[in-house]
C-alpha cells in the first residue's frame, strides 16, 4: 500500500482551488497524473520548513518546490507524461522556462507590487488567513521579496528605472501569452487530448491572473482576449476542480481503473468529456512563483 501523501498550500477563493500558482500547479499535475494527495490549507508559511509552499509529506519526506514535488509523484509511477515524446519533453522545459522568464515577473507585479491590487486585494486577502500578529507583517515581507525577485531578474543592473522595469515586465507576459495561445490554437491541450506537466504548470500561472478580481487588471484584460487560453482554463477548474474547496482540509481522491494500478506506471487521467468551445481562435525549471 503506497504511503499516504499530504499537500500544505495556500487556499483558494473567486472559484480557484488555490489562489498560489506554485500550489495550482502541483494540484492540477495530481489531478491529471492520478495522485491521491490529502491537501490541507494553511494559515502560517513560517510553519512550513524554510517557508516554502508548497510542501508534500509524505511519512517522513519532506518536499518543497514544485519540480521537486513533480519528481517524486513520477517516482510513486503517477506520471502525467506517460505518452510524450522525447521532443515533447523538450518542449515542455523550454516552455516551462518561457514562463518563468516572461510571465513570472508580470505575475508578481500584479499581485504583490502594484499599489492598488496589493492594498485593496493581495494583503487583505492573506493578511485574513494569517494568525495575528504576523498577519501585520507577513505580507509586507511577501511584497519586499516579491519586488526584489523582479528587479534582480529583470532590473538589470544599476541604475534601473522601475517604471522601465513595470513597462518592460508587462510586454514580455503579453508576448508570452500570446505564444501559449499559438501553441495551444484550437486544442484542448498542449499536446493533444491528455493534460500533462505543461498545462499544469500553464493552469498555475494563467488561473491566479483569469480569476482574481483585481481593481489593475492589465494582464487579465489582454489574457481576456486570447480565448483559447480562457477555455483551457475554465475547462480545467470544471473538469477537475469541482470539489468544494472553502474547507480547511480537501480531500483530493482520484479513482483509477483497475487496469492503471496494475500498470508498472500510471499513464495521465484522459479527459474525454471536453468539447472545445465554438469559434476557439488562436491568436497569437520552475523553483518558486511566490515570494
Amino acid at each position: 500500500m503506497a504511503a499516504p501523501m499530504e499537500l500544505s498550500c495556500w487556499g483558494g477563493d473567486w472559484g480557484l482551488p488555490s489562489l498560489h500558482p506554485e500550489s495550482l500547479t502541483v494540484m492540477a499535475y495530481a489531478k491529471f497524473s492520478g495522485a491521491p494527495l490529502t491537501v490541507n490549507t494553511i494559515s502560517n508559511s513560517w510553519r512550513v520548513p524554510k517557508g516554502d509552499v508548497p510542501v508534500l509529506i509524505s511519512e517522513d519526506i519532506v518536499i518543497s518546490q514544485p519540480a521537486k514535488i513533480l519528481n517524486f509523484l513520477r517516482k510513486q509511477k503517477y506520471n502525467a507524461d506517460y505518452e510524450l515524446s522525447a521532443k515533447q519533453g523538450a518542449d515542455t522545459l523550454a516552455y516551462i522556462a518561457l514562463l518563468e522568464e516572461k510571465l513570472l515577473p508580470a505575475l508578481l507585479h500584479t499581485f504583490w507590487v502594484e499599489a492598488e491590487n496589493y492594498c485593496s486585494v493581495t494583503k487583505p486577502w492573506f493578511a485574513s488567513r494569517i494568525p495575528f500578529p504576523l498577519s501585520l507583517y507577513l505580507p509586507g515581507k511577501m511584497s519586499r521579496e516579491a519586488l526584489n525577485r523582479i528587479l534582480l531578474t529583470r532590473g538589470g543592473p544599476p541604475p534601473y528605472s522601475l517604471t522601465e522595469v513595470e513597462a518592460q515586465i508587462y510586454r514580455d507576459a503579453k508576448e508570452c501569452l500570446n505564444l501559449l495561445s499559438k501553441r495551444l490554437g484550437t486544442s484542448q491541450f498542449f499536446f493533444g487530448h491528455t493534460p500533462t506537466t505543461l498545462d499544469a504548470f500553464v493552469f498555475g500561472f494563467l488561473a491566479p491572473i483569469y480569476k482574481v478580481c483585481f481593481p489593475r487588471v492589465q494582464l487579465q484584460e489582454h489574457l481576456k482576449q486570447l480565448p483559447n487560453l480562457c477555455r483551457f482554463c475554465d475547462d480545467i477548474l470544471t473538469c477537475y476542480f469541482r470539489l468544494t474547496v472553502s474547507d480547511p482540509a480537501l480531500i483530493i481522491s482520484l479513482q483509477m481503473d483497475d487496469n492503471l494500478r496494475k500498470s508498472p506506471q500510471h499513464p495521465p487521467r484522459k479527459l474525454t468529456t471536453l468539447k472545445l468551445a465554438a469559434g476557439g481562435e488562436e491568436s497569437s525549471p520552475l523553483n518558486r512563483l511566490s515570494p
